[in-house]
């Protein structure tokens, strides 16, 4: 059987789901037979990305301890610049400032950072385009519809996309409790907010949150629920270890996970796995290719009324939060890491 590198890159001090997906698929490979080892490149600080990639493209996975490794499979920027005639990338993502958050980004710079961000951007897509090209990597997916689409309008690069599993874990369901759980980086865009917020409106005054993460939005989240007067209402965790997300994930009446955009999003799946609804937007990306509206979660405008009225209904009826609950099992049941494996192991 072949010895498998999976590659990312990471920045230090941080988590993120490319990790669980790099870990996780790692597992997999070892459960199917093959040898594999997750391996780390650098992504530098903005501004020095430049230095990223020529220290990835310069890294050896060409052999290990005297031992050929017969396959890569890289996962993000710039970890796909690596060098290996049998590569296979499985995208999370590219440097998402200089793609579908240009606009965003370039709106707050000056004119003379704007010229010297538009010539990064430039480089950036130019490095891309030749390192995620045919002739660079065999095989090209993405892990979302979301990111596909980002990759068709900013490279005109084609892929297939492969959605990824729950990372395994002792998912289970205690019951269906009376509160909705939110976990999530503290950061603008996962919109937390939206969650506080929609346990303020009138039509969710019965609806309790636990709400787990941390961030730099933490401090504004808290002052948030006491300005709404709901503080008494969405507990703050903390950071969550994963005993902790285990149980809430197992106890909560549902879960409520509404950022922009996002690639993909494992709470989705996570929740799905134990057995619970989720509600999200119909602009949050990863999540709303997931989630079957009234089936396995609800969909919804990114306002707050729209969330409050989802959750009440859940936290009104437990009958059909278990209803949809079990729908959102099956969907994860059928989605099998075995699979991946198949589609990324070159023969």
């Amino acid at each position: 059987m072949p010895r498998i590198a999976v590659v990312s890159s990471h920045p230090p001090f941080t988590g993120g789901g490319h990790l669980a997906i790099a870990r996780s698929l790692a597992q997999a490979l070892r459960e199917a037979g093959h040898e594999a080892e997750v391996i780390l490149t650098p992504q530098n600080r903005f501004g020095r990305q430049g230095a990223a990639y020529l220290a990835t493209w310069l890294t050896d996975v060409g052999e290990s301890d005297g031992r050929r490794i017969d396959q890569v499979i890289s996962l993000r920027f710039p970890a796909y610049a690596v060098r290996h005639p049998q590569h296979v990338c499985w995208l999370v993502h590219t440097m998402r400032e200089y793609y579908d958050q240009w606009p965003a980004f370039e709106a707050r710079l000056s004119r003379g950072n704007r010229l010297k961000e538009g010539l990064r951007r430039r480089l950036v897509h130019a490095a891309d385009g030749h390192f995620l090209g045919v002739r660079r990597v065999r095989r090209l997916f993405t892990i979302s519809a979301t990111v596909q689409r980002r990759l068709q309008a900013g490279l005109a690069e084609r892929a297939v996309v492969l959605h990824p599993p729950p990372p395994p874990r002792p998912y289970r369901c205690d019951g269906y409790g009376d509160y909705v759980f939110g976990v999530s980086r503290f950061t603008p865009l996962k919109r937390l907010d939206l969650l506080v917020r929609a346990i303020a409106e009138p039509t969710a005054r019965a609806v309790k949150a636990v709400i787990a993460g941390d961030g730099q939005e933490a401090d504004r989240l808290r002052a948030l629920a006491e300005e709404l007067g709901v503080a008494q209402r969405v507990r703050f965790i903390g950071t969550a270890d994963e005993e902790t997300l285990l149980e809430h994930y197992a106890r909560c009446r549902a879960v409520c996970f509404t950022p922009l955009d996002e690639d993909y999003g494992f709470v989705t799946v996570e929740a799905f796995a134990a057995g619970k609804p989720v509600v999200s937007c119909r602009d949050s990306g990863g999540p709303a290719e997931l989630i079957a509206d009234n089936q396995n979660g609800y969909l919804c405008a990114p306002e707050p009324a729209a969330i409050a009225s989802a959750l009440a209904r859940l936290c009104e009826d437990s009958a059909l939060a278990e209803r949809l609950g079990a729908e959102a099992k099956r969907r994860a049941d059928a989605m099998q890491w075995s699979e991946i494996v198949r589609q990324l192991v070159l023969a």
